[in-house]
């Protein structure tokens, strides 16, 4: 950025959301707009260098674009992107960044924590306490059991890490595949999945919501897993398609499930899901911690630093694959 005129930022944050902690601190350098629906941010976006956008379902950007006359740069406070790579953004010169890394550790937390819950069957022993009923049970370990990470970016990363720490064995799907690789005893291609899919105890989706990714996981993936093997999905809801992921558990193509992320969310009080006892379900919150929305804030701010002074920014995204990398 090499104009002498203050840069001017639009915030768009879903509606009724506070502004984004700490937000405040680049006033100095910056006009700072805020908008949360179509309207408002047709009124915001004339002028408007730089966004960030704190609502990653959001296709009020899609609807006003055409009101941006001015803008560089989109920064995304999420890890997925899917809901601003519409057409003409992705044709534009509109560079586009997201929040990863803020987010990795915690998301391999809760994937290590939901396999420990599966193999030492937590979920039962929770529903015995709560009838005051003593219950002794053998259960599972988790040493030596093979875990498929379907996305081994840097949230799969962590999650491989993470595991093989326990003396299990990661193996990882992506795009290009790696032989060798700190993290995963194996980088497998996206045309693996199957047959990788048939080997996995645990199977991790990890993986961004790309053309390619939507509904990947359907009659057939779950058809080839072992039916001893329990799905975890901490990616995108619509990578899974439910209806035939509440079919393979009631027909017991697979042993469980661990949901963070649904099709519809929220979920449905009425959904079958929830009365199933092998499915852990949690509120899309595996990556939120105490303090991640200051977290993302400074990440914004350290990227902003950058721009203001005409660097190089982090966290890319590649426009037509749909994630950084």
């Amino acid at each position: 950025m090499t104009e002498s005129r203050q840069p001017v930022i639009t915030v768009l944050t879903a509606p009724g959301e506070d502004a984004p902690a700490g937000i405040e601190a680049v006033k100095a350098r910056a006009e700072v707009r805020f908008a949360w629906d179509e309207q408002t941010l047709r009124d915001t976006l004339p002028g408007t260098d730089v966004m960030m956008v704190t609502d990653f379902r959001t296709e009020a950007l899609e609807a006003a674009w055409p009101a941006a006359d001015r803008l560089q740069w989109i920064h995304a406070t999420s890890a997925g992107v899917d809901a601003l790579m519409f057409p003409a953004l992705i044709k534009s010169d509109v560079i586009v960044t997201n929040a990863r890394g803020i987010f990795d550790r915690t998301i391999a937390e809760y994937v290590l924590c939901s396999i420990l819950m599966f193999a030492k069957d937590f979920p039962r022993s929770i529903r015995l306490q709560d009838k005051h009923q003593w219950q002794h049970r053998d259960t599972e370990r988790a040493e030596g059991k093979q875990v498929l990470v379907v996305g081994a970016g840097s949230i799969g990363r962590q999650i491989g890490r993470l595991v093989k720490a326990i003396g299990m064995h990661p193996h990882g799907i992506a795009r290009t595949p790696r032989k060798t690789d700190p993290d995963f005893e194996a980088v497998h291609g996206n045309d693996e999945l199957y047959d990788q899919l048939r080997h996995a105890d645990f199977v991790v989706i990890a993986a961004p919501l790309t053309p390619q990714t939507k509904g990947l996981f359907d009659t057939k993936a779950f058809a080839v897993m072992k039916k001893s093997a329990r799905l975890i999905n901490i990616g995108r809801g619509p990578i899974v398609k439910t209806g035939d992921l509440v079919k393979a558990l009631d027909e017991g193509e697979i042993a469980g499930a661990a949901l963070d992320v649904f099709e519809e969310e929220p979920l449905p009080s009425d959904h079958p899901l929830w009365e199933r006892e092998n499915v852990i379900m949690t509120a899309h919150m595996a990556g939120d911690f105490i303090g991640w929305k200051r977290a993302l804030t400074d990440q914004f701010l350290e990227n902003f630093d950058r721009w203001h002074q005409g660097g190089e920014l982090f966290n890319l995204v590649n426009k037509e694959l749909g994630y950084a990398g």
